[in-house]
């Protein structure tokens, strides 16, 4: 039997040149959160499946699960994790009591969602995730929207190339319950069709409306505020919000965020809504601003509920995770890749072996350089200098050692510059 060699469906082979690109990304981000103090942990490649089935419900559970089999065939309650956020409440959960908080964690790590692929998100998919569990206090948002902005500010891309959006669970609570006065049990429907409002065409989005008894009055209340652009207009079409602790609290972080010259990175976004059921407080994505790539990168929220599926009491979380494949076709779309790979590639030294007699001078010159941070490759076999040059260009190695009978008796060793051509002699 012949087996194939690509990989299974939907999911790729990441070659040294595409895991470049990947690690660079990773590292980025990973410099990031330490710099804020958070601490880096791992965690079992599998799961018990009822984990997603008591935080999503059926959807997710029977859809984007992929379940494991035992020994005898039979489906068992594990799974491939999909996502992270069960998974470290559940780590937390068991060391909350006695940690000191806030609790700061981050992982960067591979997940599999069984569900249909795009363009920008595979079956299989890396994904930084970060949390701060124990804090209830506005500055647990604004830490972790600074660590977000932050993290896009590290990959060093104009100031306009991406926007964060911010919006608030309890302003679109305010506004159904308060402005608009839904009763309890319309809630739900309207607000996922205020979700679906930027697909629909306004006059299909208020015959909807209308669809499910909403009066004039209530119709004109959600199609003003499906309009608003900035927070500002907020006040304008709804003066007594100004008095909501939350709209308080969200005009502070705009204020907040202003200080620390964060200006052109957020902006108040009222259609921020599909993941209603999952927040408690403030939610924020990071949206691609590029003409050929515009759509939300990743998104994160508080949620103080998630806990309480593990037996114990609610504690407060607010959390954000941006995956690779939408990173990579941000950094692509700007034409970053080559410099990236480039860039990974400065300090690369090539030895050949020009002559089999000085075998020992080569590794020993080598393991010199190696002891000293360098990174060096070499040549396993004899390889006239020609071809040793043709092959480090080949392989855009950026220098090579010349180490011959001329070098050896000068006790010298020469490091060819491959751009410049420039030759550097250094005592052996």
């Amino acid at each position: 039997m012949t087996l194939s060699n690509t990989p299974p469906k939907w999911t790729s082979d990441r070659f040294p040149k595409e895991f470049t690109i990947r690690k660079y990304i990773f590292d980025t981000r990973r410099n990031v959160c330490k710099k804020f103090w958070y601490e880096e942990y791992l965690w079992p490649l599998v799961e018990n499946a009822d984990i997603w089935r008591a935080k999503s419900g059926e959807d997710i559970w029977w859809s984007e699960l992929t379940l494991i089999t035992d020994r005898t065939g039979k489906i068992s309650d594990l799974a491939l994790r999909p996502e992270m956020t069960p998974t470290v409440t559940r780590m937390v959960s068991r060391i909350y009591t006695e940690t000191t908080k806030p609790i700061r964690f981050f992982s960067i790590a591979n997940f599999y969602r069984n569900e249909k692929p795009q363009r920008w998100r595979n079956r299989e998919f890396w994904q930084l995730n970060i949390d701060m569990f124990g804090s209830q206090s506005l500055y647990a948002e604004m830490e972790i929207l600074q660590v977000a902005i932050e993290i896009m500010m590290a990959f060093q891309t104009p100031k306009d190339s991406r926007l964060l959006y911010l919006n608030s669970r309890q302003i679109i609570d305010y506004i159904v319950d308060q402005e608009v006065w839904l009763p309890s049990e319309k809630k739900t429907e309207i607000v996922r069709l205020m979700d679906k409002r930027e697909k629909l065409e306004k006059d299909i989005f208020i015959s909807m409306l209308k669809d499910h008894w909403l009066n004039d009055n209530q119709t004109n209340k959600i199609v003003v505020y499906l309009s608003i652009d900035n927070i500002s207009q907020l006040i304008e079409n709804f003066p007594n919000i100004k008095d909501n602790q939350w709209y308080i609290d969200l005009h502070d972080i705009f204020t907040k965020l202003s200080l620390l010259w964060y200006d052109w990175y957020f902006q108040f976004k009222w259609s921020l809504i599909r993941w209603f059921d999952y927040y408690d407080g403030i939610v924020f994505e990071v949206f691609d601003m590029h003409p050929d790539n515009k759509r939300a990168m990743f998104w994160g929220w508080r949620y103080n509920w998630l806990a309480e599926i593990f037996g114990g009491k609610a504690f407060p979380a607010v959390w954000f995770a941006p995956g690779d494949e939408a990173m990579k076709l941000f950094l692509e779309s700007r034409g970053m890749i080559d410099s990236i790979i480039e860039n990974q590639k400065q300090e690369i030294y090539y030895i050949p072996m020009l002559e089999e007699w000085y075998y020992d001078i080569y590794y020993k010159l080598a393991q010199t350089l190696r002891n000293t941070w360098h990174m060096v490759q070499q040549w396993l076999e004899i390889q006239w200098v020609g071809k040793a040059l043709q092959y480090a260009d080949k392989k855009s190695i950026p220098y090579v050692i010349i180490l011959w009978e001329w070098e050896k008796n000068s006790w010298i060793y020469k490091i060819k510059n491959m751009k410049t051509w420039e030759e550097t002699q250094i005592s052996l």
